[in-house]
C-alpha cells in the first residue's frame, strides 16, 4: 500500500468535507421538495357531463395560488378527463399515480367514485372525493377514501325537510308527485332512498303516483314527459344532470303541461349555468333544487369568490357555487393534511386526513371532519329557486336572499 502525501490527503479531507456538507444541508433539500403535492384532478369534461366537469376544473384552478397563501405549501395538479365514463375514469386514475400523482379529488360522478376508489386502495393513494352521493362509496370499509359530500341519503332526507319548509312557506299543500330520475348508479341510489325514506314521514302532504326513470345520455324525453303528464301529478320530483334536466323542461313547454312546480330533493342540473343558457330566464325560472350550497357570507367563500372574480371574470361563481366551493374544499382538505403530515407518502396523507377538523369552510355545514368510514356528516342544503336568471337561496330564512315561489307560473304565464 502506497503512503499518502500530504497534498492528497488534503484533497481527500475537502472531498469528505464537502459530501458531509451536502449531508448536513441533505434536510433542507427534503423539506423544500417536500413543500409540492401532486394532485390527481378527475373530472368529467366531455361527455353527458361535460358542462358540470368544466365548471369543477374552475374550482380546482383557482385552488393552488389560495392554498398556498392559506397553508404554505405548493400544490401541482395533474388534470385528466373521465370522459363520463367509468372505466376510463379508472384507467386515468391509474396513469395519474403512474404518472407520479400522490393523491387524488374528483370525479363528480358516483360509478366513476366508486371505480378510482378501488384503484386509491390498491395503490395506497389518498382519493378525497368532491362531488359524488351514492352510499356504497364509503360502506367498503376503505382506508383510502374520504368523502366531503353528502351520501344520497342525506341528501334526500335533508331535501325532503326543506320540501316540507317550501310548502308551508307558501301555504301549499300539493297532493301528488310524480317522481322521474336519471337511471344511473347516483339515480338509483337517490331512487332507493326515496323509496325507503318517503314513506315514514308524516310531515309531507304528498304521495307519488308513479316513478319513471330514464338514461342520462337520452335524446330524447318525450314519452317519458307524456308519460308523467297523464299522472296529472301537483308537481315532478326530479333527480336529474344536466342535459336531460334542459331536455325535459324544452319537453314540458312543448307538450303543454305546466305543473305546480319541479323540484329537485338534491341533484344537479337545474342551477348550472348551462341550464340557464340553454332555456332563458323563460324556462329556467321557478325550477327548485334543495342542494348543498356555500354560504356568501361565510369569510372563505367571500375570499374564493374574490379569488374566482380575478382569474374568471367573465363567469359569474352563483353558477358553479356547488362544483367551484365542493372542488375547492376537497383541495384544502388536501393541502391541509399534507402541511400536518409533513409528507406525501399515501400512508401519511391518509392518516393526517382521519383527523382533518377544519372549521373556516365556504359550504353550509359544520366543520369538515370525517367519521371512521370517511364520510363527512356536517354538510346541510338550501333550497335554491332559479330567479330573475340566477340560482338564488330561498330556504332557510337566515340564509335566504327572496322569499320562496310555489305554485309557479305556467309557462305561457311568464315574460
Amino acid at each position: 500500500m502506497n503512503d499518502f502525501t500530504r497534498r492528497e490527503f488534503n484533497r481527500l479531507a475537502a472531498g469528505t468535507a464537502a459530501v458531509g456538507a451536502t449531508t448536513a444541508l441533505a434536510p433542507s433539500i427534503v423539506s423544500a421538495q417536500g413543500k409540492k403535492l401532486k394532485v390527481g384532478v378527475l373530472l368529467p369534461k366531455s361527455g353527458v357531463q361535460a358542462f358540470i366537469g368544466q365548471s369543477c376544473q374552475l374550482g380546482a384552478d383557482i385552488s393552488p395560488a389560495l392554498l398556498r397563501e392559506m397553508f404554505g405549501v405548493d400544490i401541482e395538479l395533474m388534470n385528466a378527463d373521465t370522459e363520463t365514463n367509468v372505466e376510463v375514469a379508472r384507467s386515468r386514475a391509474e396513469k395519474l399515480i403512474n404518472d407520479g400523482a400522490q393523491l387524488l379529488i374528483g370525479p363528480f360522478d358516483s360509478g366513476a367514485a366508486s371505480a378510482i376508489a378501488q384503484v386509491a386502495e390498491q395503490r395506497k393513494i389518498p382519493f378525497v372525493i368532491n362531488i359524488a352521493a351514492a352510499p356504497q362509496i364509503t360502506e367498503q370499509g376503505y382506508k383510502y377514501t374520504f368523502r366531503n359530500f353528502p351520501t344520497a341519503v342525506d341528501l334526500i332526507r335533508n331535501g325532503l325537510a326543506l320540501m316540507r319548509d317550501l310548502f308551508q312557506a307558501t301555504a301549499t299543500a300539493p297532493r301528488t308527485a310524480v317522481f322521474m330520475h336519471v337511471n344511473d348508479t347516483f339515480g338509483q341510489s337517490m331512487a332507493r332512498g326515496i323509496g325507503g325514506i318517503l314513506p315514514t314521514l308524516n310531515f309531507l302532504p304528498f304521495k307519488v303516483v308513479d316513478t319513471i326513470s330514464y338514461d342520462p345520455a337520452a335524446r330524447d324525453l318525450s314519452v317519458e314527459v307524456a308519460k308523467a303528464k297523464a299522472t296529472n301529478a301537483d308537481f315532478i320530483m326530479l333527480v336529474s344532470r344536466l342535459n336531460d334536466a334542459i331536455l325535459l323542461v324544452r319537453e314540458l313547454v312543448k307538450q303543454r303541461w305546466s305543473p305546480q312546480g319541479i323540484i329537485s330533493p338534491g341533484s344537479p342540473g337545474m342551477y348550472e349555468a348551462q341550464f340557464f343558457k340553454a332555456l332563458g330566464n323563460r324556462y329556467s325560472d321557478f325550477c327548485i333544487a334543495n342542494v348543498p350550497w356555500y354560504n356568501p357570507k361565510a369569510a372563505l367563500a367571500q375570499r374564493v369568490e374574490a379569488s374566482f372574480k380575478k382569474q374568471f371574470p367573465k363567469e359569474n361563481l352563483q353558477f358553479h357555487a356547488l362544483n367551484v366551493g365542493f372542488t375547492f374544499e376537497a383541495l384544502m382538505i388536501a393541502a391541509d393534511a399534507f402541511k400536518r403530515a409533513g409528507s406525501t407518502d399515501g400512508t401519511a396523507l391518509a392518516n393526517a386526513i382521519r383527523q382533518t377538523n377544519i372549521a373556516d369552510r365556504m359550504m353550509i355545514g359544520g366543520p369538515i371532519s370525517f367519521d371512521a368510514k370517511g364520510q363527512n356528516t356536517q354538510i346541510a342544503s338550501a333550497c335554491i329557486q332559479n330567479r330573475d336568471g340566477l340560482p338564488t337561496v330561498v330556504l332557510p330564512k337566515s340564509a335566504a336572499v327572496k322569499a320562496p315561489v310555489f305554485p309557479v307560473p305556467a309557462w305561457d304565464k311568464r315574460r
